[in-house]
């Protein structure tokens, strides 16, 4: 197959692409992503809950429960381990 220089090249919003695409940066940046990324399984987890308290019986009441303090230990667990300090 032939292949043109314009497909082997780095796509950049139209323009030529500035800096190495490999470049590195400070490992202190990995926590910031993951703290935003957690929220979202707990968002998805959460959404069955969401119907009347009367409707709920026995068993959702303590698996909410349940999850609910796994989400409390882990937030209290990267509190303590200082995952959102910036130094």
């Amino acid at each position: 197959s032939s292949t043109y220089p314009e497909k082997l090249s780095a796509y950049e919003c139209g323009s030529d692409p500035s800096g190495d695409a490999r470049s590195r940066f400070d490992i202190r940046f990995y926590p910031v992503p993951i703290l935003f990324i957690i929220p979202d399984p707990e968002v998805t987890f959460s959404f069955p809950w969401a119907v009347p308290p009367n409707k709920i019986d026995l068993f959702g009441s303590w698996s909410m429960m349940a999850f609910l303090l796994i989400l409390t230990i882990g937030s209290l667990y990267e509190w303590k381990r200082g995952a959102s300090d910036r130094e």
